[in-house]
């Protein structure tokens, strides 16, 4: 091991880190923050937290006599506050200082949670669209405090003047940006306007904007609470509003949602958390969307939107609505685009699921016209729900649709006239089965689709009387009725040349009678029997191989697939009668291929080949005798 040679520093004394500005911003624009405009979200941020650190220092200040003044003209951007101010000291304590943040000073510690920014890293933001950052500022908290003027620059320099106290006459801080010519997008007097409504709307106190041609009012200089301009946030959040009838309070929700989201919603929940502060609307979709697909959501901390992508605010199964929520406790990550995961994080989303619960249990006490669009439109999200919410599986169980072979209905529905529910594994024995099963008046459901098996399994816990029960091929022929003696007898024959024809796959043959007679043949094959194909047959391929014996030391007796013939039907009848053994192979084939596409399972290469080849050589027999 090699020591560190201390020659030239015996006392071992401690050494600073030195910092590249210029690098650290890169990596602020590439790593920490999503974009450039988010300079203005951190100023706007800034001087919320100072608004809120003068409300401490002054609580008997009214809200509305202290404002945020956004000013953009082409040439600088710039925003004024009338919050806290800083002295000299804070000035070398907190601008020059990278990390260290007023709001996480000792003496207000225990306040943090009052302020929205708590890194010490939002004002290098604006190292994105200007190469100089210009503050000036005088603190409230001493009466005579001169005014200080911070220059700091992309380089890592700055300078710090103290002022005469008429360069500012009243308390607050003026942060004053010359964008660089890359930055205009984010700094054009329309963009500046826009980025503070998208960022502010909800914000508390009072912000206007000003552009300096005087249609948005003055010079923007300070001189009363919004000062001159057009007010950011003129109305305060909708539900913070109040309203002469809850149906006004609801349409004025459902308004604020389709112009926030773009469509109207189905219904939309009003979220209340006091615990947290948190308050809003999730805006039922009106429309299906794909499951597990999680939108994003709005969500702002004391006002400022922190994210429109917020997807941990709720479970993965509440992916039928979309929320705007405005709260006081959740942290923002240092980006502040995001929400940092912890304890408090976990109950709000705990709780926003149960106000979401709540409303489903509602809407199915008191409402069903509303739950039957929900349903139609979000089935897949309940039984989502419902398979691990017992409480929901109770109340919505007999609503959800599921598709069954009377068609598509309620489980409430199917159970009336089915005492036994027989159920499907995959959607393909479901459409093997379905016509021949409700001819033979069999009960069946698809349980082929997400949910839906477990789900119908569970049917007993709310109906009682009702049974369920797994379909399986044994279920199926065992409802088909047997042909007589002298019938097998005289198509034995055929029989045997069918189940020779059809050994490649595996497959039996047998002589039925079932319903629909325009049915000529059922191909019943079961998932294991095709797993146990699939195994032999590579067993064959690595045949002396390692693979080759353990593939053969898992082989077990499976049912086989079973072509079953209905003899009900004229062209089978005439098929079995069929002495030429060409004939009959081909006409097997032809049985078997169009089972096989009845089936809508996919069909293998060589089922493929024998469909082509079975409809050639049938209309070559044809051609043939025709001439």
């Amino acid at each position: 091991m090699t020591l560190p040679d201390t020659a030239a520093n015996p006392a071992g004394a401690d050494r600073t880190f030195q910092v590249d500005l210029r690098g650290l911003v890169d990596l602020l624009s590439h790593h920490l923050y999503s974009s450039p405009r988010v300079y203005l979200r951190e100023l706007m941020q800034n001087a919320v937290d100072a608004l809120t650190a003068r409300h401490g220092v002054e609580p008997s200040a009214s809200s509305g006599a202290l404002g945020i003044r956004l000013y953009a003209d082409g040439s600088v951007v710039r925003v004024e506050d009338d919050g806290v101010g800083l002295t000299e000291a804070d000035v070398h304590t907190f601008l020059a200082t990278i990390g260290r943040s007023s709001k996480r000073a000792e003496q207000v510690a225990e306040q943090r949670a009052d302020f929205i920014g708590q890194f010490g890293i939002g004002l290098l933001s604006c190292f994105l669209v200007a190469d100089e950052i210009h503050v000036l500022s005088r603190s409230a908290r001493t009466p005579d405090a001169p005014a200080v003027e911070w220059r700091g620059r992309g380089d890592g320099s700055y300078t710090v003047r103290t002022l005469p106290a008429s360069a500012r006459p009243r308390p607050g801080t003026t942060v004053t940006l010359t964008p660089r010519a890359d930055a205009g997008e984010w700094t054009r007097p329309v963009q500046v306007h826009a980025l503070a409504r998208h960022f502010g709307s909800l914000l508390r106190h009072p912000v206007t904007f000003d552009d300096g041609t005087g249609s948005t009012g003055g010079s923007g200089s300070p001189g009363g609470p919004g000062g001159p301009g057009v007010p950011v946030n003129p109305e305060p959040a909708p539900w913070a509003r109040t309203y002469p009838t809850p149906g006004a309070r609801s349409r004025a929700l459902a308004a604020y949602g389709e112009e926030v989201f773009g469509f109207t919603p189905l219904d939309t929940i009003e979220l209340d958390l006091p615990a947290v502060g948190l308050k809003g609307i999730a805006c039922v979709l009106p429309e299906a969307v794909p499951a597990g697909r999680r939108h994003g959501h709005r969500v702002h901390v004391k006002g400022m939107l922190l994210s429109e992508q917020a997807e941990e605010i709720l479970p993965e199964w509440a992916f039928f609505v979309r929320c705007v929520v405005d709260a006081e406790s959740l942290r923002p990550t240092a980006s502040r685009e995001s929400l940092y995961e912890d304890d408090t994080l976990a109950a709000v989303r705990d709780a926003l699921a149960e106000r979401l619960r709540a409303w489903i249990a509602r809407a199915a006490a008191s409402d069903p016209d509303l739950l039957g669009r929900f349903l139609q439109a979000h089935h897949l999200a309940v039984k989502s729900l419902a398979v691990h919410d017992d409480e929901i599986l109770r109340m919505l169980l007999p609503w959800l649709p599921f598709e069954t072979t009377d068609g598509h209905c309620t489980l409430d529905e199917f159970a009336r006239t089915h005492r036994t529910v027989l159920v499907t594994s995959t959607v393909e024995e479901f459409r093997q089965v379905a016509a021949i099963a409700s001819a033979a008046g069999l009960g069946v459901v698809n349980g082929g689709y997400t949910y839906d098996r477990e789900l119908v399994h569970r049917l007993p816990e709310i109906r009682p009387e009702a049974t369920v029960a797994d379909l399986d091929p044994a279920t199926l022929t065992a409802h088909l009725d047997p042909v007589d003696r002298e019938t097998e007898l005289a198509a034995a024959a055929y029989l045997a040349q069918a189940r020779d024809a059809l050994a490649v796959f595996d497959c039996d043959v047998a002589l039925r009678t079932f319903q629909p007679a325009s049915a000529p043949a059922l191909l019943v094959d079961s998932r294991e029997a095709r797993h146990e194909r699939t195994r032999s047959q590579l067993a064959r391929e690595q045949e002396g191989g390692l693979w080759g014996d353990i593939l053969g030391a898992l082989r077990q007796e499976a049912p086989r697939a079973q072509l079953i013939l209905n003899q009900l039907n004229p062209l089978v009848r005439t098929a079995v009668a069929i002495d030429e053994p060409e004939l009959a192979r081909t006409s097997a084939e032809a049985l078997y291929g169009q089972a096989a596409m009845l089936s809508r399972r996919p069909l293998r290469p060589a089922e493929s080949s024998l469909i082509n080849r079975s409809f050639l050589d049938l209309l070559a027999h044809a051609l043939r005798k025709d001439s």
